[in-house]
């Protein structure tokens, strides 16, 4: 089965890697014996299902959760169930790739138009005429 990330874009369960390790936090006695953290694992590197600039985003936006080798490692450990752990890390993946997959809008920098820096100087010189207004009348 394959996770939905994006139209046109999901990853295949079998690049997913989840293990279950032991999590803090609360859960009483709980906590000591079951493994209720999920550990996913998603090898960017040499994934299929990404475009290069998709993985190099990933990679990049992954920072520390990403090694050397280009395998992007998110803990979850929020809640107190194996399923809603799984659950949430497979999300924050899928939040990580659609961050990464977000294309920047292309900007062209303008500068202001004649009419606008007239405006502007003009209103410059109002406010400077309004401040002179008000200083005290010089005695010569």
């Amino acid at each position: 089965m394959a996770i939905p990330i994006l139209p046109g874009l999901s990853l295949a369960d079998n690049e997913l890697e989840i293990s279950y390790i032991l999590a803090s936090g609360p859960g009483g006695q709980n906590v000591n014996k079951v493994a209720t953290a999920a550990q996913l694992r998603f090898d960017a590197a040499r994934s299929a299902s990404l475009s290069e600039r998709v993985r190099v985003r990933l990679l990049e936006i992954a920072g520390s959760r990403a090694t050397r080798d280009g395998v992007v490692v998110i803990t979850a450990r929020r809640f107190r169930t194996q399923v809603r752990n799984r659950e949430d890390a497979i999300e924050r993946l899928a939040m990580m790739i659609r961050e990464a997959a977000h294309r920047q809008a292309f900007r062209v920098p303008t500068r202001p138009g004649r009419a606008a820096r007239a405006r502007r100087m003009d209103g410059k010189s109002h406010r400077a005429g309004i401040k002179r207004g008000r200083a005290a009348p010089r005695e010569d």
